[in-house]
């Protein structure tokens, strides 16, 4: 009876907690957002959406087999689908909780491969870091050959902001930022003072570390380095496909340069940085910036309504991914046995 109901447990969670995903983003919209969710949807082409998914489907197939050579070179030979479940996994936590991706995907690991936690959790991070150097490049040359609309993006952002009704902090008063960064060093001090104090703790902390340089120098020492910088490049490619893709689910959007999807990838991309999952803040950035690249909205303003409607497609396309594809990899993992180091 009891392994009944936690086998009923095991595929219903998951389940609930898609579904809890789609009804939580959606409840955060207001009514102008919901409306404009809704005009995008009435107005889309959804076999150029499918596409998009495809794409993005194969970016996220295409990381967990980068991932592979990695665990490879630090001994573990894993088996692909187990890797993809693991990657999908935590796409999915992190709509959850933000950050939470990265411990869960190489928890699900430990689970299915027997991988230990620091390891996995090292390579995830020196992914990271591959990840973000592809990602400051793509901005770099993109700033490189628009140079001459910097001023225009800074712009705008300027009059967005105003427009949102965000205030100006004057040089006696103290924001956000001032506190958030006193609060997060008191928080290093007192997080420093007890891994120090407790033996336990610093023994984890010292295996995190090492984890993370063993994670590093498989980037640098594995014997896979050609495949391991293809499969970087196709995940990007296909990050860039993806977004590009969508543009031509409206006819107005399909029209819009090479250099305004650039643009607007990177707007997108700071919008999901800033806020978890993006929402609301991802398609504002995207047809803030795709926006320069189009005729201007009738009767004024920043943001012209069909802009709005695509970065709203991208984002409900790229957001319903996730919530599926890494929802049914929770269930699969959730019910699979735990691994047993032989």
């Amino acid at each position: 009876m009891k392994k009944t109901i936690f086998g009923i447990l095991k595929v219903l969670v998951p389940i609930a907690l898609g579904v809890w995903l789609v009804f939580y983003f959606y409840n955060q919209l207001d009514e102008e957002q919901r409306g404009e969710l809704f005009t995008a949807f009435g107005q889309a082409n959804w076999w150029w959406l499918l596409a998009c998914v495809i794409l993005g489907w194969l970016s996220h197939m295409s990381r967990a087999w980068r991932w592979r050579y990695l665990l490879g070179h630090m001994g573990y030979e894993t088996r692909f689908w187990n890797s993809y479940h693991a990657v999908m996994t935590g796409y999915f936590m992190n709509m959850l909780l933000p950050r939470a991706g990265e411990a869960s995907r190489a928890v699900t690991l430990y689970r299915t491969e027997g991988v230990p936690f620091e390891r996995g959790f090292g390579t995830i991070l020196a992914e990271r870091a591959v990840d973000m150097v592809m990602l400051l490049s793509i901005a770099g040359v993109t700033l490189a050959l628009q140079w001459d609309r910097l001023g225009m993006f800074q712009e705008r952002i300027a009059a967005f902001r105003a427009d949102q009704g965000e205030p100006v902090q004057g040089a006696g008063s103290t924001g956000w930022g001032t506190w958030f960064s006193v609060v997060l060093v008191l928080a290093l001090i007192g997080g420093a003072y007890m891994i120090w104090s407790r033996p336990e703790l610093r023994a984890r902390a010292k295996d995190a570390i090492r984890g993370f340089i063993a994670g590093v120098r498989s980037v640098f020492q594995t014997k896979d380095k050609g495949p391991f910088i293809l499969h970087t490049f196709i995940i990007w490619t296909l990050y860039v496909a993806m977004f590009a893709v969508g543009f031509y689910a409206l006819p107005t959007t399909a029209e819009v340069p090479a250099a305004g999807i650039m643009a607007g990838f990177l707007a997108g991309s700071v919008g999901i940085i800033l806020v978890q999952g993006g929402i609301g803040v991802f398609p504002a950035f995207v047809a803030l910036i795709v926006g320069m690249y189009m005729a201007p909205p009738e009767g004024g303003g920043l943001i012209r309504p069909d802009a709005l409607a695509m970065g709203w497609l991208l984002w409900v396309a790229q957001t319903l991914m996730i919530i599926t594809l890494g929802g049914v990899s929770l269930l699969l993992v959730s019910r699979s046995r735990k691994h047993v180091d032989q």
